[in-house]
């Protein structure tokens, strides 16, 4: 007897290509955030977000950054929001202005930044005097890498 002309395709057992190698490669990253909406690339101008305790949905400015409840829509899509029936939507207003950082901000930034690198400077005794002592004496630094520091208690 022959066979009765069935086959199976599967019998083979688990595919060989792994996650990886099915995946599609990229060499390109695009900084630029897209609507979260399906088969939509464009731009990203607003996130919406939504209460659910108070049945409410918030669109507001494009987010600072990307979080994993929040989603981000394009102007078209953010124009045609709608909420469910019960729910309200509240629109914040998008100052295009705004999303950028004034030169104010830059210049406070800037200063915050300097001032990090200061390193806080003890005022050094005069020649011949005894070093000052807190309950204790300082720690002795032992090695350094990058901006950190290893220290040791003098007792030790």
């Amino acid at each position: 007897m022959g066979r009765t002309g069935t086959t199976r395709r599967g019998d083979a057992g688990p595919s060989r290509r792994g996650p990886l190698r099915s995946a599609v490669r990229s060499n390109i990253v695009s900084p630029v955030r897209r609507c979260s909406r399906t088969a939509c690339g464009r731009p990203a101008v607003a996130t919406l977000t939504y209460v659910y305790a108070d049945s409410t949905a918030v669109l507001g400015p494009l987010a600072t950054y990307a979080e994993p409840h929040c989603y981000d829509l394009c102007a078209e899509h953010s124009e045609r929001l709608t909420a469910p029936r019960g729910w309200e939507v509240v629109r914040l207003a998008m100052d295009p202005a705004s999303t950028r950082p004034s030169g104010d901000d830059l210049e406070a930034l800037a200063d915050a930044v300097r001032e990090a690198a200061r390193t806080p400077s003890r005022p050094e005794p005069p020649p011949g005097a005894p070093m000052p002592r807190r309950g204790g004496a300082d720690p002795v630094e032992v090695a350094r890498r990058g901006h950190l520091r290893i220290l040791r208690s003098p007792e030790s």
